[in-house]
């Protein structure tokens, strides 16, 4: 009978807090919209976790809409930093 696992140690009280707070920060959905198309399409980014590491997207409105309900995002409206890409020199 192998008991390497009753071996490990459980984990310690800081250890523990920190991997409830990345969970919670893992929970977290965003959604900043910007822009509609004149097809009815959504451009949108969308962000696990931390709000300024997003993906571009883009989805008919009803689409989503169903995406936002199903996700439980927050919506953002001001940028949260600058944008990947961008080379302002």
């Amino acid at each position: 009978m192998n008991t390497a696992s009753s071996n490990q140690s459980p984990l310690n009280p800081e250890q523990s807090v920190a991997l409830a707070a990345d969970a919670d920060t893992m929970a977290r959905r965003y959604v900043r919209i910007t822009g509609r198309s004149a097809n009815g399409f959504v451009q949108f980014e969308y962000s696990v976790g931390w709000p300024d590491f997003a993906l571009e997207m883009a989805l008919p409105e009803a689409l989503f809409n169903d995406f936002c309900l199903k996700n439980k995002v927050q919506f953002l409206t001001e940028p949260v930093g600058p944008t990947l890409g961008d080379n302002d020199e």
